[in-house]
């Protein structure tokens, strides 16, 4: 089998890392640091299978396009896709299913989200309604920061139309979980959960990134747990879904928080998470490329499985991220840290410069990725190949998996 994986990043590397056990890969744009990179438009390459990575082509339509041109596809058309590209959209959705999430209002005037937060109690928690790379997002319990990033967004100064349309939402805590469903349109079966880090700094303080560290299993998550995310939350959507005429093959990834009052939805996103995909898909025994063939024909018939082994991710990112990344810097180190034990270097941010080195090229840069026989072993094999790596201005946060 042919696969096709698009995208340039990190999630793409695993992605194409894992389904290259059992079939012939292609990534386009992919980048230096991925075998089998190909700038080519992917509508111009023949191939069995296609699997889109990225949220932004999913939006705009891309699915649809190669599904119409007589591919199998594994990835959501643009109509599922807008459970990402609006979380209005996803939020009305969630309710009309039944799916516990936090209370909410959508709004596009600045003197009506103003007046609403001024009658809700910290943390707040605000989010552009569209697309934002994953850093739409500000959870605060300073009512003056939550007020002005409404302004910010609204005006459009933040994230452009992205945030002319935002969510506004009640702060929920507790433990957050992602868990991750591959869907057919009809069924869904779940992947090995996953715990991400979204702040830029060591005890999950300053802004939010798109994902700092990851690892799995998860201890907290039980195979109760697990039934109760399907059944309370996958399958409503899915029916939902199917209920306003979509046929959604592709990820449902489910950003889920153990509350006091119970699990409730955060948010769905469409695609693999990010890095969450680079500690789920390694872990897989079975055949990754199988698996999403047959959700792509709407046709599941397998269960994932996994094995036991831990994998941690811990994200290397350039200095100034994720507000203004530096860029060009060269990369040291690489093939230090691939030898270490269980450690595998997926490249995010990479390209070349004349001389062949490997540069930093955008925001999150590596992901260093072990796995070891418990998470206290993967952790330390993980931070060892960091320790290997090193450029001008590398950052990383220093507790991922600490806390177990």
């Amino acid at each position: 089998m042919k696969v096709c994986v698009v995208g340039s990043g990190g999630r793409e590397h695993a992605l194409a890392h894992v389904l290259a056990r059992t079939a012939q890969v292609v990534v386009t744009p992919g980048n230096p640091g991925i075998p089998n990179s190909v700038d080519t438009d992917p509508e111009q390459i023949q191939a069995d299978l296609f699997v889109i990575g990225p949220e932004v082509p999913l939006v705009d339509g891309l699915a649809d396009r190669l599904r119409a041109a007589g591919n199998l596809v594994f990835g959501p058309g643009a109509d599922g896709a807008r459970l990402e590209g609006s979380k209005a959209w996803m939020k009305d959705l969630l309710v009309a299913a039944g799916v516990p999430t936090a209370e909410h209002e959508s709004f596009t005037e600045v003197t009506a989200a103003l007046a609403f937060l001024d009658r809700m109690t910290p943390p707040f928690v605000i989010k552009t309604d569209g697309l934002a790379a994953g850093k739409g997002v500000v959870v605060t319990e300073s009512l003056a920061e939550a007020r002005n990033a409404v302004e910010e967004y609204l005006s459009g100064h933040a994230f452009g139309d992205a945030g002319r349309r935002l969510v506004i939402e009640e702060g929920l805590t507790g433990p957050e979980l992602s868990v991750l469903a591959i869907c057919d349109g009809k069924r869904a079966v779940l992947l090995a959960p996953a715990q991400d880090f979204k702040r830029i700094q060591d005890g999950d303080i300053g802004p939010n990134t798109g994902g700092m560290g990851a690892y799995s299993p998860v201890p907290l998550v039980t195979d109760e747990l697990l039934k109760q995310v399907m059944v309370e939350f996958i399958e409503p959507t899915l029916a939902e879904l199917t209920a306003r005429g979509i046929d959604y093959r592709g990820v449902l990834y489910a950003g889920l928080m153990l509350t006091p009052q119970g699990l409730k939805m955060i948010e769905y996103n469409v695609r693999f998470g990010d890095p969450e995909c680079q500690v789920v898909v390694p872990r897989l025994s079975s055949d990754l490329a199988e698996l999403l063939a047959q959700a792509a024909a709407g046709n599941l018939q397998t269960e994932p499985e996994f094995i036991e082994d831990a994998v941690v991710t811990v994200v290397c990112a350039a200095e100034g991220y994720p507000l203004a990344p530096r860029t060009g810097d060269v990369i040291r180190g690489l093939s230090l840290a691939e030898s270490v034990p269980g450690v595998t270097v997926f490249c995010a941010g990479v390209t070349q410069n004349p001389q062949g080195e490997f540069v930093t090229a955008g925001g999150r840069v590596l992901d260093v990725t072990a796995a070891g026989s418990t998470l206290e072993q993967a952790r330390e094999r993980a931070y060892e190949a960091v320790a290997k790596i090193s450029w001008p201005g590398m950052q990383y946060r220093s507790d991922i998996a600490s806390e177990l």
